[in-house]
């Protein structure tokens, strides 16, 4: 697992470090990694690293402090640098004074000085700083055309949520020091690629993670030499209407891609589903559906009496319940129908159903917290929708994945997580890791739909539900491919 650390724990860890070690070390010690990975990322850029040019945005803490130093062991290694000094009277002295006796030169902080130089390292604010970048610092960001590299975190934007309230700085690479911070999986496009330097921190297992592909590859259930159609795991599908018959299908059809176990649906798309998916065992309603081991319901069920009561004979029983779409509706207006509930529940909303369950407004300024909240209130496992999906469980401990673009941003397509999650649920996987697994792989399946059957060489698309459908086993094959070379 990759795990991401509050900055106040990072913080914490440090300071027995900082400590026992003389003034200034740990500094030093994370600065010559950072100039390593700048040299290494100006000769791939460049071609060299001698005689090339980088430019220092310096402000008054010990960001600015770690870019005077990383300026300085980059100096000695031939490359030409200048210290852009947003408060030269309260810039980091040992810093400022090694940078200048290895030669380098020192200007005020305004795009006049800029200069024209092959990287710029953002050392503005650190991990202590909040809001968006002050006027002077915005403009100097504004009047940069040569890539930046971020020290720690990006400027501007919040090192614990991602948020971003106003001029923040965009890095192509953020290099962060002891531990990754929630806004590298948060924000990943105002980050950039992460690099981390290992400062000898000592810190505990996160309650934020990510799984690696090879992780979730490994755990994806594949028929073993014992199984049958039955211990592999039956999920049930509640999920369609006359107005929206294509939600039963795309959700049928993802959860039949998943595992190689038996789906069974409830609804009245039967016909639709079953012309597509001939392997599908439908029933007319719930009472008459058998044998389960997880339930998906709600994805284009509608909201009437009909959809309350089929959802709460859903939730009356012991097994696992995935809740979407129309049945988030339904619980935002009679939450007891869950609260309470004993059997594993996970409520897959999108930002606007969350603020309907919970009447709090768009969960965007801290999604973590959010997420977590609604988790712990309701004593459900929580799949908070977006770029950064977010898995909350009750007690706090939350996976998040990073799509990698929003190519599965299109209509539909959160009926195929619902399906794929609820397959990997009736397997018996944990709920929070077969979330995780599905929204990897409904990520991936989305990215493989957007590039087409030439890969790169037909670049990208726009992509439908039904196209990143037709990818959810080829996105299998990958993580478990992953698995096998690992």
């Amino acid at each position: 697992m990759r795990s991401y650390y509050p900055c106040e724990q990072v913080r914490a860890a440090e300071a027995p470090l900082l400590a026992a070690l003389p003034e200034g070390t740990l500094m030093r010690r994370a600065s010559y990694g950072l100039a390593r990975v700048v040299a290494d990322e100006l000769h791939t850029r460049t071609g060299a690293v001698a005689g090339r040019k980088v430019s220092l945005l310096v402000g008054s803490g010990d960001n600015g402090g770690d870019a005077l130093w990383a300026g300085t062991f980059l100096r000695r290694r031939g490359v030409a640098v200048t210290a852009l000094l947003l408060d030269a009277e309260r810039a980091h002295p040992a810093g400022l004074a090694a940078l200048r006796a290895a030669g380098g030169r020192t200007a005020p902080a305004t795009p006049e000085h800029l200069g024209d130089p092959d990287l710029v390292l953002d050392g503005i604010v650190g991990i202590s700083g909040r809001g968006p970048l002050r006027p002077a610092a915005a403009a100097l960001v504004d009047a940069i055309t040569a890539p930046i590299v971020a020290i720690d975190t990006p400027s501007g934007v919040d090192p614990d949520t991602g948020e971003v309230e106003g001029p923040a700085v965009n890095a192509v690479l953020t290099v962060t020091f002891g531990a990754r911070k929630p806004v590298h999986i948060l924000a990943p496009a105002r980050c950039g690629r992460v690099e981390l330097i290992d400062i000898g921190l000592d810190l505990p297992p996160a309650d934020l993670v990510s799984a690696e592909p090879a992780e979730l590859g490994a755990v994806w259930p594949v028929p073993g030499a014992d199984d049958d159609k039955y211990s592999q795991g039956v999920v049930g599908i509640v999920a369609g209407s006359a107005h929206y018959p294509g939600a039963g299908v795309l959700c049928t059809g993802a959860a039949v891609a998943a595992t190689s176990g038996m789906v069974r649906y409830v609804g009245s798309a039967a016909a639709e589903v079953l012309a597509r998916y001939p392997e599908v065992v439908a029933a007319p309603t719930f009472d008459a559906a058998g044998r389960a081991q997880a339930w998906v319901v709600g994805p284009g069920g509608g909201t009437d009496e009909q959809a309350e009561d089929t959802l709460r004979d859903v939730l009356a029983t012991d097994l696992p319940v995935l809740v979407d779409a129309d049945g988030l509706t339904l619980l935002a207006r009679n939450p007891s129908l869950v609260r309470g509930r004993s059997a594993p529940t996970l409520l897959t909303p999108h930002a606007g159903e969350f603020a309907r369950l919970t009447g709090s407004g768009n969960p965007q300024s801290d999604r973590v917290a959010a997420a977590r909240a609604l988790a712990a209130d309701w004593q459900v496992h929580v799949l908070l929708k977006g770029h950064a999906t977010l898995i909350a469980r009750p007690d706090g401990h939350t996976f998040v994945n990073d799509a990698g673009g929003s190519w599965a941003s299109t209509a539909g397509a959160g009926d195929l997580l619902s399906g794929l999650v609820g397959a990997l649920m009736s397997s018996g996987m944990p709920i929070d890791l077969a979330a995780a697994a599905g929204a990897r792989a409904h990520a991936l399946a989305a990215n493989l739909a957007a590039r087409g059957e030439d890969g790169e060489r037909a670049g990208t698309a726009p992509v439908s539900a039904s196209a990143i459908s037709e990818q959810l086993r080829a996105a299998v094959r990958i993580l478990r491919a992953y698995a096998s070379e690992s």
